[in-house]
C-alpha cells in the first residue's frame, strides 16, 4: 500500500494527459482514489476535454459513495472540478453560473481542508488547482483565490521543504514553483525572491530553472506568467500503475 507522503507526492501538478485512456476500474481498491481520477480531471483542466473531464467528475462522485474515509481527498477534487467549471463559466458570461459554481468549489475546499482524515492531499489539490485558475477568475475573487493557493503551498512546504533537494525533478519544480508564485501574487515580494532563487539551485537544467532566472531577472514578467506546470511525471499514472500491480500481482 503506498504511504499517504507518496500519494502526496505523487498528485502534486503537471500530470502529463495521454491522448487515450483506460476506463478506470473504481472497485480496485489497490489503486488510489488520486490515481482513479487524476488523469481525467486534468484532460479537463490542461487540455479542455470535457469527456474525459466529465467521466472524471462521475468517478468522483461514485467513489465519494464508495470510499467514505477518502472523502477530503475527493472533495478536493470535486472543487476543483467546480472552480474549473466556473472559470469556464465566467469566460461565456455567464455570470450567475459562475457565482454557483464558485461558491460551490469554495465550500468544497473548506470541507475537504478542514477533516482530519483522508486529506493527505487535500492541500496540494487546493494549491495545485488555485494555482491554474485564479488568475482567470473575475478579478474581485482573485485576491483570496491566491492567498488561499499561499496558505496550501506553505503547509506543503512545511512538509517537504526539509527534503526539497531530493524530491524528484517535477515535484521540486512544483511545490517551489507554487510558492514562488502564490508569494509574488500576494504581494510578498522578499518571500517570492528566496523561493527563486533556491529554485535556481536545486532546480538547474530543467524549464523551473529557466523561468525562474526569467523572473529574477525581469520581475515585470512574473505578473503575467507562470511558475508551475513546467514539466510532467509518470508515477501514478493509472495505465502503468495498473500495469505494475497486475505484473506483480499485488492484492
Amino acid at each position: 500500500m503506498p504511504t499517504p507522503k507518496s500519494v502526496l507526492l505523487v498528485f502534486l501538478l503537471g500530470v502529463a494527459v495521454a491522448a487515450q485512456s483506460p476506463e478506470p476500474p473504481l472497485s480496485d481498491t489497490r489503486l488510489t482514489v488520486h490515481t482513479l481520477v487524476r488523469e481525467d480531471m486534468f484532460a479537463g483542466f490542461l487540455a479542455n476535454d470535457l469527456t474525459r473531464f466529465s467521466r472524471g467528475e462521475r468517478n468522483v462522485e461514485a467513489l465519494l459513495r464508495q470510499r467514505p474515509a477518502q472523502r477530503a481527498n475527493l472533495l478536493a477534487w470535486q472543487g476543483g472540478g467546480a472552480l474549473y467549471r466556473a472559470v469556464r463559466a465566467h469566460e461565456a458570461g455567464d455570470a450567475m453560473e459562475f457565482e454557483r459554481l464558485y461558491q460551490a468549489a469554495r465550500d468544497a475546499f473548506a470541507e475537504a481542508t478542514r477533516l482530519q482524515a483522508g486529506n493527505e492531499g487535500a492541500h496540494a489539490i487546493v494549491g495545485g488547482t488555485l494555482s491554474l485558475f485564479a488568475d482567470r477568475l473575475p478579478a474581485a475573487h482573485r485576491d483570496a483565490a491566491w492567498a488561499q493557493a499561499y496558505d496550501s503551498y506553505s503547509l506543503l512546504w512545511k512538509e517537504q521543504g526539509p527534503v526539497i533537494d531530493k524530491l524528484p525533478v517535477h515535484h521540486r519544480g512544483e511545490v517551489l514553483g507554487g510558492l514562488a508564485q502564490a508569494a509574488q501574487r500576494t504581494g510578498r515580494v522578499e518571500e517570492m525572491g528566496q523561493h527563486l532563487d533556491r529554485m535556481l539551485t536545486v532546480l538547474q537544467g530543467t524549464p523551473y530553472e529557466a523561468t525562474a532566472r526569467q523572473w529574477k531577472s525581469d520581475p515585470s514578467m512574473a505578473a503575467s506568467t507562470h511558475l508551475t506546470c513546467k514539466n510532467c511525471h509518470n508515477p501514478g499514472r493509472l495505465g502503468p500503475r495498473l500495469a505494475e500491480l497486475n505484473k506483480t500481482g499485488r492484492r
